[in-house]
């Protein structure tokens, strides 16, 4: 494999999305589109426009700007066809860039301003994922950074759509998002509770923009995996600290990391710097996301070309990257299975060096 050019091996290899906000995802055509049909404003006309604003927020180096684009994809989603059509489009896409098995996120709750009922948005997502041949589920959001009455609310939301009537695509899990700090996960300690008693998994969003204790708060209350995690590498090496990474190696706590996204919203100065490197050789559990493809302009597989390009992990890494990931999925056991079967036959896998 390391006799590929990275920009093929990327291609090549088999992938597995874990951390993508379909609201931070859409195509840019769709969003524009579906602006112009809502009779929305946006801040460029054409695609080529409106794709260079969102370069351009990217790399202001601010969570806060980074997260601008969300008000106006979130409008422009707000009736039951385009949410459909997002998810149907986000499927599609992982699995063109060579996808095996996917989760998408979303906060529904966002939608009913616009006077869409929660339940009615996540079913027409659910029938968007349906329509891909992609295995994938839906994973329910609630904003950190709201009222824990809120968190409460889709917490019950997620749990009427863990097995839809119809069948198909269902919500595996749910999801702490938003603003992280000044707002630690003990905030929504009850909407955290519901899911956990009801044995529906949970990802928290902890250690991005905040500290590395704030990841094994997360795991304490119940956390199967962590979305970003980057400040748990600060733990390493510091006496005072390293037992937050034996706690999470230990819990078999899995990483959900994004490293373009991170560079962008400044949770990490550079590729080459990013803590993937020191989390991985530290035997943390990981795998590499995109969070948000049209916010970060970026695709998995340019992400898995960043990695090889500028940091020492090679093909094999993230081959096991990517089994690990299949392994620490939401979905049911059997799609679970045939992900890691795909991995391990791919060409990819079997040249693997």
């Amino acid at each position: 494999m390391r006799s590929l050019p990275d920009a093929e091996l990327a291609a090549a290899l088999p992938k597995v999305l874990l951390h993508e906000h379909l609201d931070g995802g859409l195509r840019v055509a769709t969003l524009l589109a579906l602006a112009r049909r809502r009779g929305i404003a946006t801040p460029a006309a054409d695609e080529a426009g409106l794709a260079a604003w969102f370069d351009a927020n990217a790399h202001a180096g601010s969570l806060e700007k980074y997260l601008d684009g969300f008000a106006l994809t979130v409008a422009a989603m707000a009736d039951e066809a385009a949410l459909e059509q997002v998810a149907f489009e986000a499927a599609e896409d992982a699995l063109a860039d060579g996808a095996v098995l996917a989760e998408f996120r979303i906060a529904p709750l966002l939608f009913e301003p616009f006077g869409i009922a929660p339940d009615a948005a996540v079913a027409a997502m659910l029938r968007g994922l349906g329509r891909s041949r992609l295995p994938s589920g839906l994973i329910v959001c609630a904003i950190r950074n709201h009222a824990p009455e809120l968190a409460l609310r889709a917490a019950a939301l997620a749990l009427r759509w863990r097995e839809p009537a119809g069948g198909g695509p269902a919500v595996v899990g749910f999801d702490l998002a938003g603003a992280e700090f000044g707002h630690p996960p003990s905030e929504h300690a009850a909407a955290l509770a519901l899911c956990r008693e009801a044995g529906l998994p949970l990802t928290l969003h902890a250690g991005e923009a905040d500290a590395a204790e704030r990841v094994l708060e997360a795991v304490r209350l119940g956390a199967r995996r962590i979305g970003h995690g980057v400040r748990l590498a600060d733990a390493i090496g510091d006496p005072a600290r390293e037992h937050l990474v034996a706690e999470v190696v230990e819990a078999g706590v899995h990483l959900e990391v994004c490293p373009t996204s991170n560079v962008h919203t400044g949770a990490a100065a550079s590729i080459t710097e990013h803590p993937i490197v020191p989390l991985w050789r530290a035997g943390v559990s990981l795998s590499y996301h995109t969070d948000n493809r049209l916010m970060s302009c970026i695709t998995h597989r340019a992400e898995a070309q960043a990695l090889l390009a500028h940091t020492p992990l090679r093909g094999a890494d993230l081959l096991a990257m990517a089994r690990q990931a299949a392994q620490a999925s939401f979905l049911p056991v059997a799609a679970r299975d045939a992900a890691v079967a795909a991995i391990d036959r791919h060409p990819a896998a079997t040249s693997a060096a």
